[in-house]
């Protein structure tokens, strides 16, 4: 990574960054990752990478995909909420790359939940 040496270069990161979020913003579905530093140490990083490689693959634009921080459940992470209209939010924990296209196909475009993987859910 580059050095910033000027406000500028801290502007144009800024503005790049703002583009990266507003293409998966707005969506009739929410996908929430935890990227607290535990959840990054945890591999969320990978987690998000994965999202955004499958709502690519698929062609999905009506998903948000947003980060939160850290949520209080460190020995769970890395996390993914999902969030339908009208449904439950659910919270998936302890997930590896591979469980990404099955929790999108499955619950973000069928609706099912992949209940092996839910940690959590509110009503």
């Amino acid at each position: 990574m580059p050095k910033i040496s000027s406000l500028e270069d801290l502007r144009k990161i800024k503005e790049e960054a703002s583009d990266l979020t507003s293409a998966r913003s707005g969506g009739r579905v929410r996908i929430i990752i935890g990227m607290g530093t535990c959840g990054i140490a945890a591999g969320a990083r990978a987690i998000m990478d994965a999202v955004m490689r499958e709502l690519e693959k698929r062609g999905l634009k009506d998903v948000s995909v947003e980060t939160t921080g850290c949520i209080g459940m460190c020995q769970q992470e890395p996390l993914l909420d999902v969030i339908r209209p009208g449904e439950p939010r659910i919270t998936y924990g302890r997930l590896t790359t591979e469980d990404v296209p099955r929790i999108v196909a499955e619950h973000v475009v069928n609706g099912n939940i992949v209940e092996d993987k839910v940690i959590g859910r509110t009503d």
